[in-house]
């Protein structure tokens, strides 16, 4: 809200620079919330895929919770005015890989009953077709 009143105080003062400056920051502090949410959902979206890997059975809670990550990802990442992603496949893959270790963590806790670590759970699955598996359906 602050740079909104700034914003509006260097447009009447017709300091386009500073204002400018402001617009800058604004878009910027508007994709991190972007790629927040991203990275939110895609957490979701690994757990589901480790939990789906790991146990070699799928659930309709899973199968909707890795619908519906899929979707709000879709939809967080389309730059609806402007047009274009705010993460292109580049960055959804960096998102998805910084995220797979704490949705590793998660989805160890609930597969099994939690009767295995984490590491145990990495052994039993493949992480980079997990990650391409969560790529191609955020591209589909």
């Amino acid at each position: 809200m602050e740079e909104l009143i700034a914003l509006r105080k260097h447009i009447e003062a017709r300091n386009y620079e500073e204002a400018l400056g402001i617009v800058n920051e604004l878009e910027e502090m508007s994709r991190d919330d972007k790629l927040n949410k991203i990275d939110s959902f895609a957490t979701v979206l690994l757990i589901h895929l480790i939990k789906q890997a790991a146990e070699n059975r799928t659930t309709r809670s899973w199968d909707n919770a890795i619908n519906f990550a899929v979707r709000d990802i879709k939809k967080v990442n389309n730059r609806r005015r402007a047009g274009g992603k705010y993460a292109d496949k580049d960055t959804l893959q960096s998102i998805l890989h910084d995220a797979f270790p704490y949705a590793l963590a998660i989805a160890a806790e609930e597969a099994f009953a939690g009767v295995y670590s984490d590491q145990e759970i990495e052994h039993r699955i493949e992480r980079e077709a997990i990650i391409q598996t969560a790529l191609t359906q955020i591209d589909g």
